[in-house]
């Protein structure tokens, strides 16, 4: 999503609706056309140059870059090498498209690979498996980590890769999200078929509401075992990130826009950012404990790309614990107009690489009726609300406070 546009996380699956036979059905129908379309993609990106048309190219001008030809189709995505992040870029690097198996030649040289997603988007999700395939032909010991499941639910997410579940009871019984299947199964499929470890990187939603609404003393009051589903050190000190944040909730439409002009309305963005730094902070620890946990393996951790874009969230608070640690980031770029896709100077310090993506449409015209996209909203914060009350060193907070937003 664009940083300044709210998207609801998907909501659970109801599992029994997964059990019929019509859906089943539609859901295998829908991986063999995602299946298709990836054999299709491939041999489109993968035909030599001059047989059909020319190799892709950048051109700069005006400090925009065009791209020489048009996005085909949603699914038509384009990978740009940038080399940004790195401390030391190989002598002649310049900006350039690459195919994926170029860009996992590049890749397969760090430690950790930050895929950052439009959560959404069937385009990047085919070129994450794309890259995960890629990564494991140069090098087979990768680690897996999702930030599309929460650490509580951890032990399903084994039972499921060592077959003593199946897919339906991983759904419920994981909370997957209700995109799992056309968008995140083929590289769970893939990890369970390569012996891949998978991480449940994230943090429980509840938990998370928790922080959002008290504050990061409200963790004192969670028992053990809960405490240890969010990350020890929650970072909440002012900086970039801190600041790109404020500004996202400025401009959200639900969260009603505007800057946080009183105390009270300061007081409350400084705890939904909280909340947004214990997901950060929580995941890039699931992702170091990944790492110590498989010694000589690397990491492909997927999320959304506000916790990755310009090697900010999860990526700097997994350097605050791992200094030496190389890091990769792969950052989505809509393009405005799929006819002649370009993209803004300033982009290409998101990411080692740039992945070109089709616009996604938009949720709602304007004047439409929107009042069923606030109930489903208020139906997701409900189901994740906090089961503690007020910590006795937090300040109170109003009655009918605003959803903790999310920022992916």
């Amino acid at each position: 999503m664009n940083d300044s546009v709210v998207r609801l996380r998907p909501s659970v699956v109801d599992a029994y609706s997964l059990r019929a036979s019509s859906q089943a059905r539609a859901a295998a129908l829908v991986s063999i056309a995602l299946l298709l379309s990836s054999c299709v993609l491939q041999s489109r990106s993968d035909t030599p140059a001059g047989e059909s048309r020319p190799a892709d190219s950048l051109r700069e001008a005006h400090g925009r870059y065009e791209l020489n030809r048009p996005l085909l189709d949603f699914y038509d995505t384009v990978l740009v090498l940038t080399h940004a992040g790195e401390s030391a870029p190989p002598a002649g690097s310049a900006l350039r498209p690459v195919t994926v198996a170029q860009a996992a030649d590049t890749l397969a040289g760090f430690d950790v690979v930050f895929y950052g997603e439009r959560h959404d988007h069937a385009g990047v999700h085919l070129g994450q498996m794309q890259l995960l395939r890629e990564l494991h032909q140069r090098d087979p010991h990768w680690v897996l980590s999702l930030e599309q499941f929460e650490r509580d639910v951890q032990a399903v997410v084994d039972d499921y890769l060592a077959g003593r579940i199946g897919e339906a009871t991983l759904i419920d019984k994981g909370r997957a999200w209700n995109n799992y299947a056309t968008s995140y199964r083929p590289l769970v499929l893939f990890a369970k078929d390569h012996h891949l470890p998978v991480v449940a990187a994230e943090a429980p939603g509840w938990a998370i509401s928790c922080v959002g609404q008290w504050g990061p003393d409200i963790l004192g009051q969670f028992t053990a075992l809960e405490r240890a589903w969010v990350a020890a050190d929650v970072h909440v000190t002012p900086g970039a990130y801190r600041d790109k944040y404020l500004k996202f909730l400025s401009t959200s439409p639900v969260h009603g826009g505007g800057a946080a002009s009183t105390p009270e309305a300061a007081a409350k963005a400084q705890r939904s950012f909280s909340a947004q730094a214990a997901r950060d902070d929580t995941m890039a620890e699931s992702i170091a404990g990944a790492l110590q946990r498989h010694p000589g393996y690397k990491v492909l951790h997927l999320t959304g790309s506000f916790h990755s874009s310009e090697f900010l969230g999860t990526v700097e608070r997994l350097r605050l614990r791992d200094p030496k640690l190389k890091i990769a980031v792969i950052d989505p770029v809509e393009v405005e107009n799929p006819g002649a896709p370009g993209f803004a100077a300033d982009a290409v310090s998101g990411g080692t690489v740039l992945q070109l993506i089709y616009p996604i449409p938009e949720d709602h015209v304007e004047g439409e009726d929107t009042g069923a996209m606030m109930t489903k909203m208020t139906h997701v914060h409900e189901a994740n609300r906090c089961k503690y009350p007020l910590p006795k060193s937090a300040d109170p907070v109003p009655e009918g406070h605003a959803p903790v937003q999310r920022a992916d």
